[in-house]
């Protein structure tokens, strides 16, 4: 069985990616997993539901910036992995809030690094040859492409939010901690995730649960702005096989091929609802109203995922029409888990619009 007798650290295992990458270890592998997570807004640990009775499940609440609290997980646990998906990863909050962002991306990362690379060199040389640390990043870093193209592993970072530019500065540094220090590192960067236990602040779970409560959906802009979506649970697959058979030192895309505008993932939406959930005032299509666009809002993000399938041999199972009707009736199944989160005190106002953006309207 894949990864059996290994232990994996997962950080940020209770938010959205990270949850989905421990939920498939336990499932599909025969990996010990130590999640680590402080566990922030966006953190739930009812999305790892079955994981405390697993006798290959640890959690563990740390925050990846306090060294002292990383020192002794990595004593007390000994990983042969790390996979890092702690990060805070809102763009619209980057805006009005980039502190977090600096601190929990750059300074973690940074943190988590050192403390990594400190355990490291404390190991048997055959132990040393084994350990990998996988970075988990975004498209976003990239920048915004023009109506052709695609981000490939070569394409120069230009980010142009805080949480990007956040992004894009840990990408540099677990690059920079393998060629100066030969800590074996590798980067992933992915486009769009959707799917189950997603929280509500992104775009496809927030306008499923405002359509469901016959709110009005808020599209940014003139709605043409384009992602590349990839279904959680075949970006989670996709990461293990990094971790098992990537090359250290190397960089790899994760993309779904499914370019859409978000105009049209929305009025996606809306026809699953109309079919799945109908309401009796008509056509879900009807609450679709557009408001002021995000400051720095990139027009297109395009993933060529050409070299992970080619090297690793991955293919994402799911497209954009089978992965969102999957997504749309888990939440209309699984509304006990969105709706703790507002009653915890989530509320769907909006966010992002920036000093700037507020003088100028």
């Amino acid at each position: 069985m894949r990864f059996k007798g290994s232990t994996i650290f997962v950080t940020g295992g209770a938010g959205f990616i990270g949850s989905a990458v421990v939920r498939h270890l336990l499932r599909d592998t025969g990996a010990r997993v130590v999640n680590i997570d402080k566990l922030t807004y966006a953190a739930n640990l009812d999305s790892l539901a079955g994981a405390d009775g697993n006798p290959n499940y640890v959690f563990e609440k740390q925050c990846i910036c306090e060294a002292p609290g990383l020192r002794r997980l990595f004593e007390r646990y000994q990983p042969d992995a790390v996979m890092n998906l702690a990060a805070e990863s809102h763009v619209d909050r980057s805006i009005d809030g980039p502190g977090e962002f600096i601190q929990t991306n750059i300074v973690g990362t940074f943190t988590l690094l050192q403390e990594a690379f400190r355990y490291w060199r404390s190991l048997t040389a055959e132990k040393r040859a084994g350990f990998r640390l996988l970075h988990i990043s975004t498209d976003e870093v990239f920048g915004s492409l023009g109506e052709g193209g695609l981000f490939t592993e070569t394409t120069a970072y230009a980010p142009c939010s805080p949480y990007s530019a956040s992004k894009a500065s840990s990408d540099h540094l677990v690059r920079a901690w393998r060629e100066t220090y030969e800590l074996p590192t590798m980067v992933t960067n992915c486009s769009n995730n959707y799917g189950p236990y997603h929280f509500p602040e992104k775009l496809i779970p927030h306008m499923i649960i405002k359509a469901l409560a016959g709110e009005p959906l808020p599209v940014y802009g003139d709605g043409k702005n384009i992602r590349d979506w990839l279904y959680v649970e075949d970006h989670a697959k996709a990461l293990t096989m990094v971790l098992e058979s990537g090359k250290i030192g190397e960089t790899y895309n994760i993309g779904g091929r499914n370019e859409r505008t978000n105009l049209n993932v929305v009025e996606t939406i809306c026809d699953l609802l109309d079919e799945l959930s109908p309401n009796a005032d008509g056509s879900h299509r009807r609450l679709i109203s557009f408001v002021a666009d995000r400051p720095g809002h990139d027009r297109r993000y395009a993933i060529d995922a050409s070299k992970i399938e080619r090297e690793l041999g991955w293919r994402a199972r799911e497209n954009f029409e089978s992965g969102i009707e999957k997504t749309v009736r888990w939440y209309i199944d699984q509304k006990p888990w969105w709706q703790a989160i507002l009653a915890r005190g989530y509320t769907a106002t909006r966010v992002g619009l920036g000093e700037s953006a507020r003088i100028l309207s």
